[in-house]
């Protein structure tokens, strides 16, 4: 169950990740009104699930999550440019992630 928790904490850390830009510097009250109740369900579900997961695990998927789907929207949404370099820094934070969750 924790590790479902942290799944949706990192799902939920993309969401007010990206919801960042569409809050134009919390000028938009909508958007910035659902990037902080994305923050809160974040914040929430990680301190669930890193009460029976390693701390720094956690944390450490939660944020890598974080990151590669933020990257990944960024591209989608926002014409971010999909070099390889950049690809390939994405895989090598999946393989992070899937290296610290087998090893937990």
């Amino acid at each position: 169950m924790a590790w479902i928790l942290l799944v949706l904490a990192g799902l939920f850390e993309i969401g007010w990740a990206v919801g960042l830009k569409y809050t134009e510097g919390f000028t938009r009250p909508l958007p910035t009104t659902l990037t902080v109740i994305a923050m809160v369900i974040s914040i929430f579900l990680l301190g669930l699930a890193v009460r029976t997961l390693p701390l720094g695990t956690a944390y450490a998927i939660w944020t890598g999550i974080g990151t590669v789907g933020t990257v990944i929207l960024g591209i989608v949404l926002f014409a971010e440019p999909a070099t390889a370099v950049r690809i390939g820094c994405i895989t090598m934070i999946v393989a992070g992630i899937v290296g610290l969750k087998l090893a937990a």
